[in-house]
C-alpha cells in the first residue's frame, strides 16, 4: 500500500433557501471540513504552482521600478502609434512620478498618430495631473500626438518638427461619412478646446488642428484661414503675436537643452515601459474573465480536493489580475495586501471556525472583494479617498458580470459535478472518525445517491443548518430547510440533489 498521509481539505455544502422562497439551486455555498488523503508530494507541487505567479508579479514590478526622488524632472517617452498599450504605460508613469512628488513631467514625443479613443483617455490623464507637465516635440506630434501635446501646460518643439492634422479619419485611411465626421470633429473640437483653455494654450490653434472650417485670427491679423486642417513647423508654432508665442514657448535641440531654457534644475530620470503593457491592455480588457475563472478555480479546489490544477488556475488568474492592472497604473501593493489579509482571514475561519461563528469569514470576503473593486478604480494621486460614482461605474460592471457569472457556472457544477467521475475519484465524502488518523482497510465512498428520501438516520454534529449524520456506517454531510438541530437527534432524508442532503428532526410530522 502507497505511503499515504491524511490532510484536512475543504468541500462546500448548500444552505438550503427554501424558508426565503429562493430556488435551492441557487442555494449560498458555506465551507467546511471534510478529509481525504493524497500524496504529500502533490502539497509541494501545488504550493511551488501557486507561488510562481506571486513571483512573476514579484519580478516584473521590480523591473518596473525606475527610481524617482522627490523633486526629480521625469521624463516619460511618448514614441510610436498612440494605442492602448501608450495607454497603459502613460497612466502608470504619470502616477509613479506624482505619487513620488517630482517636480514636473516632460512628454518626450514622436508619434503620427493613432486611436483617438485612446488620446481622450490619455488626455483626461494629463489633465489631472498636479505637477507642470512639458511636451518635446522630436520630429512629430501628428493627429492625436497634437491632442496629447495641447493637453501639456509647456510645449517646445525641435528644429525639424510638426505639430497638427489632427483631422479625425478612418483606420483605413478613408474619409468619415458626411454625418459621422460632423459628430466626431464637433465632439473632439469642444475636448480640444477645452484642454487648451485649461493648459494656457490658444483654443482656436487647437481647434484648427482637427476642423478644417476653423479660421485662426489673433485680433487683426489672419493666422490661417478656412478650407485646410492646420499643421504648424516649429518656426511657425513659437512665432510671436502681440508678445505671446501662437503655441509652443520655444525651440529646443534636446531634453537637456530643453531642461536649460525651462529653468528645469533637478536631477532628470527616464521612466521606461517595462515591455509588457500590451499585455496588461489585455489584462484589464478581460478583467471579468478573470475573476469568473479565479472564482471558479477556488469553488473547485474546494469542492474536489487532491486535484492540483483548479487551485492553480485559480492562482494564476488572480495574479495575473493584479499585474495587468499594475502595469497600467491602476494599483499598487496596498490593494495586493489587502487581497491577502482577506484570504488569510477566510483560511482562519475554515481552519479553526468552522461551525462556530462566520465573522472572520465574512471579513475576510469582504476585504477580499473590496481589493479587487479597487484595484480597477482609476484613481490619481491628489483625489479624494472615496472614488466617485463614475470612478465606479466600470469596477462595479466588471464585479457584477464576474459575481453573476460565478453563481451561475457554480449553481451548474454543484448540480453536475457530483455525477461526473472526476469527482468521484477525488472526493471522498465519508469524514475520518475522532483522533490519530490511522491506516487501515479503504473506506467505501458514499454518495448522497446512495440515500432515497425517507431513510433515518442520527445527527453527528449540530446542524446549523449544516454539519454531518450519520446513515448506517457512513457519516455524510447533510443540510437542514434553516432548522437547528442537536447532535444525537435522530433526523430523516427529506430529499437528494447530487451530493447534496437535505434533512430534518425525525420528530417533525
Amino acid at each position: 500500500m502507497p505511503n499515504l498521509r491524511s490532510a484536512a481539505l475543504f468541500q462546500m455544502e448548500y444552505w438550503s433557501a427554501g424558508e426565503m422562497g429562493m430556488n435551492s439551486l441557487f442555494a449560498t455555498p458555506l465551507l467546511h471540513y471534510s478529509t481525504t488523503r493524497y500524496r504529500g508530494t502533490n502539497m509541494h507541487v501545488k504550493a511551488i504552482a501557486i507561488l510562481l505567479p506571486l513571483a512573476l508579479f514579484l519580478t516584473i514590478t521590480a523591473h518596473g521600478g525606475e527610481v524617482i526622488h522627490k523633486g526629480d524632472v521625469v521624463v516619460i517617452p511618448l514614441h510610436g502609434e498612440v494605442a492602448p498599450s501608450l495607454l497603459a504605460f502613460l497612466r502608470r508613469a504619470v502616477k509613479t512620478a506624482e505619487s513620488n512628488e517630482a517636480s514636473a513631467i516632460i512628454f518626450d514625443m514622436n508619434t503620427y498618430g493613432g486611436r483617438l479613443d485612446t488620446a481622450a483617455d490619455i488626455v483626461n490623464a494629463l489633465n489631472q495631473t498636479k505637477i507642470p507637465t512639458y511636451t518635446f516635440i522630436d520630429t512629430n506630434a501628428g493627429s492625436a500626438g497634437a491632442l496629447i501635446a495641447i493637453a501639456t501646460q509647456h510645449i517646445y518643439m525641435a528644429p525639424v518638427s510638426a505639430i497638427g492634422a489632427a483631422a479625425p479619419i478612418l483606420p483605413t485611411g478613408e474619409d468619415l461619412p458626411a454625418t459621422a465626421k460632423e459628430k466626431t470633429i464637433s465632439y473632439w473640437s469642444a475636448l480640444i478646446r477645452g484642454s487648451a483653455i485649461k493648459n494656457g494654450h490658444n483654443p482656436d490653434v487647437a481647434e484648427a488642428f482637427m476642423n478644417k472650417d476653423k479660421e485662426v485670427k489673433i485680433h487683426d491679423r489672419l493666422v490661417h484661414p478656412k478650407g485646410a486642417v492646420l499643421t504648424l513647423n516649429a518656426q511657425e508654432a513659437t512665432e510671436k503675436i502681440n508678445g505671446k508665442p501662437l503655441l509652443a514657448d520655444g525651440v529646443a535641440d534636446s531634453i537637456a537643452d530643453l531642461t536649460k531654457k525651462a529653468g528645469l534644475t533637478a536631477n532628470v530620470v527616464t521612466f521606461t515601459p517595462t515591455g509588457f503593457e500590451q499585455i496588461a491592455f489585455w489584462i484589464t480588457a478581460l478583467a471579468p474573465l478573470l475573476l469568473l475563472l479565479g472564482i471558479l478555480g477556488a469553488y473547485l479546489e474546494f469542492k474536489i480536493p487532491g486535484v492540483m490544477w483548479p487551485g492553480i488556475i485559480s492562482a494564476v488568474c488572480f495574479a495575473l489580475f493584479f499585474l495587468g492592472h499594475y502595469l497600467v497604473g491602476l494599483a499598487g501593493w496596498e490593494v495586493v495586501a489587502l487581497f491577502i489579509l482577506g484570504m488569510v482571514l477566510v483560511l482562519i475561519e475554515i481552519l479553526f471556525f468552522a461551525h462556530t461563528t462566520i465573522v472572520f469569514g465574512v471579513v475576510g470576503v469582504f476585504l477580499m472583494l473590496a481589493s479587487l473593486l479597487w484595484t480597477m478604480v482609476d484613481r490619481y494621486p491628489g483625489q479624494n479617498f472615496f472614488p466617485t460614482g463614475k470612478m465606479l461605474a466600470i469596477p462595479l460592471l466588471n464585479m457584477f458580470i464576474a459575481i453573476v457569472g460565478s453563481f451561475i457556472v457554480i449553481a451548474l457544477l454543484a448540480r453536475y459535478l457530483p455525477r461526473t467521475s472526476i469527482y468521484r475519484r477525488f472526493a471522498l465524502i465519508e469524514s475520518n472518525p475522532p483522533g490519530p488518523s490511522l491506516a487501515g482497510a479503504p473506506r467505501q465512498f458514499a454518495t448522497a445517491l446512495s440515500l432515497t428520501p425517507g431513510m433515518q438516520g442520527t445527527a453527528v454534529t449540530v446542524l446549523r443548518p449544516s454539519g454531518k449524520a450519520r446513515f448506517a456506517d457512513h457519516v455524510v454531510d447533510v443540510v437542514t430547510e434553516g432548522e437547528f438541530i442537536a447532535p444525537k437527534t435522530p433526523v430523516t432524508v427529506m430529499q437528494t440533489d447530487g451530493m447534496r442532503v437535505v434533512v430534518k428532526s425525525a420528530a417533525q410530522p
